[in-house]
């Protein structure tokens, strides 16, 4: 497989997580640990946890946090990356919105707009939920979506999503 060059200079991407099959939080905080471990990538910050009620799915309640990575990784790499850390815990997809013990999403990847067969960023959905924007804006609240503007503008589109910091 012929990897695409890497980035010349780092892009702030962030990465939405989420899990709501067994040890859901244990699997969202393993998660962080292997973002931490990416080739050519910083975490460089991580929102808080939070507990949410599964949307369009049925399950448990979800796990989720974002994190803020600054990689050198290209799109479509990290994109790979992602889908071996989901493997490794033991992804599934029999179906659309199915429970999941780990889901990763490229929320943003520095200001580029991505739309192919495998990848699409800005997420089509991230200023829809609640467990999306709300730890986005908790390690940048003045973080922007390209093509749609300041994300804090979309908050109150969420506020009737319940969305639970988990506290230690």
């Amino acid at each position: 497989m012929i990897l695409a060059m890497p980035e010349s200079t780092p892009t702030i991407a962030y990465i939405g997580i989420g899990g709501n099959l067994g040890d859901a939080r244990a699997t969202v905080e393993d998660a962080l640990h292997r973002l931490a471990q990416l080739p050519d990538t910083v975490l460089s910050a991580q929102s808080p946890l939070y507990r949410t009620a599964p949307v369009d799915a049925g399950g448990d309640d979800y796990v989720n946090a974002v994190a803020q990575l600054s990689t050198l990784l290209a799109p479509h790499d990290l994109l790979k990356a992602l889908q071996d850390i989901e493997q490794a815990h033991g992804r599934q997809r029999p179906y659309r919105n199915a429970p999941r013990t780990l889901d990763l999403d490229i929320l943003l990847y520095g200001d580029r707009i991505i739309t192919d067969d495998v990848l699409t960023v800005p997420h089509p959905r991230m200023t829809q939920r609640a467990f999306v924007l709300i730890p986005l804006l908790a390690i940048n609240a003045a973080a922007t979506i390209p093509g749609a503007g300041a994300a804090q503008d979309f908050r109150s589109g969420v506020a009737d999503q319940p969305i639970h910091p988990i506290s230690d």
